[in-house]
């Protein structure tokens, strides 16, 4: 879970999110972003340039503007998975997912978003399909009610994408890490907010370019009511972020072999921006809260700003930044459509329930820095079989799940038939990455090409 302030779109910080203020501070729709491991700011065409320097007080007011009653709370779920060449299982080149978008567009009637003269986009009402800087497909969804709603969506957009690829020849596969090429043969996205997110990445950390060009995940976006809201949530959502990577561990392969992680996706955080990832020590501290978090941000080194529809290079400058407003669950790896609707349908049954909240942060309560660190770091190796206090992850699992199940059917929309996925992972311990390696040992004689068609969308 995380929350990046600064406008270098990378940081996966590994955080609580808890604000606690000094007064007691309302809301009107704002989102911060508590996602495995990440903070982040984006930079988009809308963002909006203030006419007087902003104050640190602005920052705290922008966070207060946002938060939302129950009744508006909203599910805002967003995938990516990789393209390749059905006929060589090679990563599709851009000018082949341009040809794909465009088709798209024309054939589903989609608005393109141009850079420079080339299609990096496209949006069809609060919709948007974007391509990650290797190439990865995104949708980013609209924000719906329900889990049914998300589901649909999912499903209508996998049709219309592989309505067009295979007339392409391109498939798309379901994932969190690239499991065959090297990163010398996955193509580039020419987007110039890219090239400093690049820049930046090489100078802080090992993964980072890896993490750009060979990564996909699922992640969901919630809402909440306050301050006080917003910091329960963080905090429960962050401290069972693992528990999610091992749930949806799906990244075992890297060059056509194993790699020793069950997520490699999720252990390539650990090296790619240690001031933007990791646990945040004070997130937990009773001092946490909007104006806790702005502090904390305001010292973050910027990559870039976006003005006047140009990137500008701020690499090293320090300034205030732009956040977003609502909870960001990023530390899932990607995979099939039904982990794909699993996971919105977990942390909605968690988040979104008063009764199941309480009960996870009364759980955790007494957990360490250490014990989460230690987590954070086991889990993409030995998933749900990493051994927490007096036995494995599995049976902390067992728990959480029940709660989440027992979330979703208090909300009364029948949803909780979207946890089967993980309810199955949850019951053997074996998570979506051994099961891919049990076929790789065994049915598929350890290659890695039958796993295009096993997990192809």
């Amino acid at each position: 879970m995380v929350l990046l302030l600064s406008s270098c779109e990378v940081g996966a910080l590994k955080t609580y999110v808890s604000f606690s203020p000094k007064q007691s501070l309302t809301c009107k729709g704002s989102k911060i972003v508590a996602s495995n491991q990440r903070i982040k700011a984006t930079a988009s065409a809308s963002a909006a340039v203030a006419t007087e320097p902003l104050t640190k007080e602005d920052l705290i007011a922008y966070f207060a503007s946002g938060c939302k009653p129950k009744e508006m709370w909203r599910i805002g779920t967003e995938h990516e998975k990789f393209g390749f060449e059905v006929k060589t299982l090679r990563p599709v080149k851009y000018e082949q997912t341009t040809a794909l978008l465009n088709s798209i567009a024309e054939r589903f009637d989609w608005d393109k978003i141009m850079e420079n003269g080339r299609i990096i986009g496209l949006k069809q009402g609060m919709q948007s399909i974007s391509l990650e800087p290797g190439g990865q497909l995104e949708l980013s969804g609209a924000p719906l009610e329900t889990l049914h709603q998300t589901c649909d969506e999912l499903h209508s957009h996998i049709h219309q994408v592989k309505t067009v690829a295979e007339e392409l020849g391109i498939g798309f596969l379901g994932i969190g890490y690239e499991p065959k090429s090297s990163l010398d043969n996955v193509a580039t996205v020419p987007k110039r907010r890219y090239d400093f997110i690049r820049d930046h990445l090489v100078r802080v950390g090992s993964s980072g370019p890896d993490m750009m060009l060979r990564t996909c995940t699922v992640q969901v976006n919630l809402d909440y009511s306050s301050e006080t809201d917003m910091i329960r949530k963080f905090r429960a959502s962050l401290a069972l972020q693992p528990m999610a990577t091992a749930l949806f561990a799906n990244s075992p392969f890297s060059y056509g072999k194993p790699n020793g992680f069950l997520s490699m996706r999720s252990h390539l955080w650990i090296d790619t921006d240690k001031n933007r990832t990791g646990m945040i020590p004070f997130v937990f501290h009773d001092s946490f809260g909007f104006e806790k978090y702005v502090d904390y941000a305001l010292d973050l080194p910027m990559c870039f700003l976006y003005r006047n529809k140009s990137y500008l290079n701020c690499r090293g400058m320090i300034f205030r930044v732009r956040l977003k407003r609502y909870l960001e669950m990023r530390g899932a790896d990607g995979g099939p459509c039904r982990m794909l609707c699993a996971l919105p349908a977990f942390w909605v049954g968690l988040l979104y329930d008063e009764e199941s909240l309480q009960t996870v942060l009364d759980m955790i309560s007494d957990w360490t820095p250490e014990e989460r660190e230690m987590l954070r770091t086991q889990v993409p190796i030995t998933g749900l079989k990493t051994m927490f206090r007096d036995g494995p992850l599995q049976h902390v699992a067992e728990d959480v799940l029940k709660l989440a199940k027992d979330g979703l059917e208090r909300r009364g929309y029948k949803e909780t038939g979207f946890l089967n996925a993980i309810a199955v992972v949850v019951k053997t311990g074996v998570t979506p990455a051994e099961k891919l390696l049990e076929l790789y040992n065994g049915d598929w004689g350890q290659s890695v090409d039958p796993l295009f068609q096993e997990l192809k969308y």
